[in-house]
């Protein structure tokens, strides 16, 4: 059975889509899910996907995303310069390649690796094939230290808390790791330090700390965390290695919070991603991982690419892929160094925190986050509130044009429903005002429901189901 995207609408009786008869003086029905039989006029053809596109949702009041949904003019124009760029092709496109590997020189520096100049990384396709790689190297590192040893290979491990995003749990069945997924506890929402030993043992690969939850935008204490693993190291002898998921703390954090400390400056963080294609500020998609030092990324599992006379170290699931957002990504920070960057991501922050009261303001809302960490905040309702639910919210913001999502946390806090607010570059104070505007008018439709309308069912909204968490380990 064909896997169908579940917001397609039934067509079944609709196997044709219909054009406007203006546009054409050719058949005006062609088939939807068929190769037509003729071809179509490129105006005819271009309009006709135009067209069924405006029924999608403005992508600058899509609230849900944490993904960039607005680059300057002459950024796009760089980006359409190079469409036709293969990033693969380093032979073909040497300047382009050049321009990846300064991205890695910059983020290394950026995030106090000892070296800059010498560090490994790579740009991805996001902060899933780039946590991909983090982990393969956390498994393949904790192998050659068994066998070194002896030791059998056969049970590896990950520990990271259950608000981790999917991708960790992929890395997991499709690499065959043990996912220990530490659960929600009452209002304790992220890994904690003693949460991540505890589960930790000798079959531990690595223990994965996130800079920004999807959840809630919080922060995981990955000092903490460092911390109570050195101290696991000097009792047990066990040398657990830490990979920070900054998918979009790292773009964050440096410029945010500079006394934070979380990155390279830990010796226990082996290595750390980001999504350029969030914080980062450029379109979809491209991410970023970065290893602390040659150690922390087993050689055998980087490929020598040959070009240019010389070779250059390659590690990537990827094959073709587009270089323009890696070139807007070093057009970005030529654009707005430390500075520029300081600068939107704290109004980003500013906005974030600002909107954050208004709401709590409103009074059927408690706020589980506030925005001061990642510019995220999470709420969900008082428990005076009985005539909707936080899915009622997210319905009527959607009637107004506003995507905020709503969805249940994961274990075991199943029973906390929650709306969440992604404020990104180009979500002003102004657009916060029109939103809390719109918040109040459907606040007052919802007042007047007999009870709730919609439950989790009706959410648009998922993070990836999460496997059954495991208890700590003697």
């Amino acid at each position: 059975m064909p896997l169908v995207h579940p917001s397609d609408p039934d067509r079944r009786g609709r196997p044709d889509v219909s054009v406007n008869p203006l546009f054409t003086r050719e058949p005006t029905r062609i088939p939807r899910d068929r190769l037509p039989a003729d071809e179509l006029d490129p105006d005819t053809a271009y309009q006709v996907v135009h067209d069924e596109l405006m029924l999608d949702g403005n992508a600058r009041l899509n609230l849900a995303t944490f993904v960039t949904t607005w680059m300057e003019p002459a950024a796009t124009r760089l980006m359409s310069e190079a469409f036709d760029k293969n990033m693969i092709d380093k032979d073909e496109y040497p300047r382009t390649a050049e321009l990846e590997q300064r991205c890695v020189r910059m983020l290394a520096d950026l995030w106090h690796a000892a070296d800059p100049d010498t560090t490994t990384g790579c740009s991805t396709t996001g902060s899933s094939e780039a946590c991909m790689l983090a982990g393969l190297a956390l498994k393949r590192r904790w192998q050659h230290r068994r066998r070194a040893a002896g030791l059998p290979t056969d049970r590896p491990n990950l520990v990271m808390g259950v608000d981790v995003q999917v991708c960790w749990e992929k890395f997991a069945n499709y690499w065959e790791v043990e996912a220990r997924l530490v659960p929600m506890s009452g209002d304790q929402f992220h890994l904690t330090a003693e949460q991540a030993a505890a589960h930790c043992d000798e079959n531990t690969i690595g223990v994965v700390a996130i800079l920004g939850s999807t959840f809630d935008g919080g922060y995981e204490p990955v000092a903490e965390i460092c911390a109570a693993l050195d101290r696991l190291a000097d009792e047990r002898g066990w040398d657990i290695p830490v990979h920070v998921d900054g998918a979009s703390g790292a773009m964050v954090a440096p410029f945010c919070d500079p006394d934070l400390v979380w990155d390279f400056q830990l010796p226990r963080v082996a290595s750390i991603n980001t999504s350029g294609h969030k914080y980062g500020l450029v379109y979809p998609g491209v991410g970023w991982v970065v290893w602390r030092d040659a150690d922390a990324l087993p050689a055998d599992l980087v490929f020598k690419v040959n070009y240019l006379g010389g070779e250059m170290p390659t590690f990537a699931l990827n094959f073709s892929r587009p270089g323009a957002q890696v070139i807007a990504q070093y057009y970005n920070f030529l654009r707005l160094g430390v500075d520029g960057y300081r600068r939107v991501q704290l109004y980003c922050r500013e906005v974030a925190t600002a909107l954050a009261a208004r709401i709590a303001g409103l009074g059927p809302f408690r706020l589980l986050t506030d925005g001061s960490e990642l510019p995220v905040f999470a709420f969900t309702l008082t428990q005076a509130e009985h005539n909707y639910t936080v899915f009622d919210v997210s319905a009527a913001l959607r009637e107004r044009g506003w995507l905020v999502p709503a969805y249940t946390f994961p274990a075991d806090r199943q029973d906390l429903a929650v709306l969440r607010v992604v404020v990104r570059n180009g979500f002003t104070h102004d657009l916060a005002d029109l939103l809390v505007e719109a918040l109040t008018q459907a606040l007052t439709q919802l007042d007047a429901q007999p009870g709730p309308q919609r439950g989790p069912e009706t959410a648009a909204f998922s993070h990836g189901a999460a496997a059954k968490p495991l208890e700590p380990r003697e």
